[in-house]
C-alpha cells in the first residue's frame, strides 16, 4: 500500500483551540471539516497524547480559527511545535473568547467558528470531536491556507502526532 497518496487529499489548515478552566490551548489542525448543514456541525480530529485534546474532552467546546495563507511559519509553530504544557501559546497573540468561552485566535485568520461537543468517536490515537456551531465570525476575505501549500510552498512538515503524518522513507 502506498500510503502518500493519502497527501492527495485536500486539508486547510487551522488552529483547533479550547479551554480548561481559565487556561487555554490550541494547535495546529489541517483534520478539520462541515460534516452537516441543518444543523451546521463540523468535526475536528485530534492526537489523544494533545493538551488540547484534554481541553476539549473537560470542556466540550472548542474552536477553530482558519489560518490565511500568508501566515508566517513562525506564528504556525508556535501552535504547531510547542506545547501548551511548556508555553501559554496564548500569550501576546490577538484572540477573543467566544460565547462558548473558547479562545479564537484572530491573528493572521480570516475567521472563526466555536462549537459545542455533541459527539466524539475513538479512532486510534486520534478522537474524532463533532460539534454544533454556536458562533461563527468572517474577520476578512483572502485565500485560506491548504495543507498541500503549507507543504510545498512553505516547506511545513507534519509532526509525529498529525493524523496526516507519514513517515520519510
Amino acid at each position: 500500500m502506498d500510503r502518500a497518496v493519502l497527501r492527495q487529499l485536500s486539508y486547510g489548515m487551522y488552529i483547533v483551540a479550547s479551554r480548561r478552566g481559565d487556561r487555554y490551548n490550541g494547535q495546529v489542525a489541517n483534520a478539520v471539516f462541515q460534516v452537516c448543514a441543518d444543523p451546521p456541525v463540523v468535526a475536528a480530529c485530534i492526537n489523544r497524547d494533545n493538551l488540547t485534546h484534554d481541553y476539549i474532552k473537560s470542556s466540550r467546546v472548542f474552536s477553530v480559527s482558519i489560518l490565511a495563507q500568508e501566515t508566517p511559519m513562525k506564528f504556525i509553530g508556535r501552535y504547531g511545535y510547542q506545547s501548551g504544557r511548556d508555553i501559554d501559546k496564548f500569550d501576546g497573540v490577538d484572540h477573543v473568547a467566544g460565547t462558548t468561552g473558547a479562545p479564537a485566535v484572530t491573528e493572521h485568520v480570516l475567521g472563526y467558528l466555536e462549537a459545542e461537543v455533541v459527539s466524539s468517536m475513538d479512532v486510534g490515537t486520534h478522537t474524532l470531536f463533532a460539534g454544533r456551531l454556536a458562533d461563527a465570525v468572517v474577520l476578512e476575505e483572502g485565500t485560506p491556507m491548504t495543507y498541500a501549500y503549507y507543504r510545498h510552498v512553505k516547506g511545513g512538515k507534519s509532526p509525529e502526532t498529525a493524523p496526516t503524518y507519514i513517515p520519510e522513507e
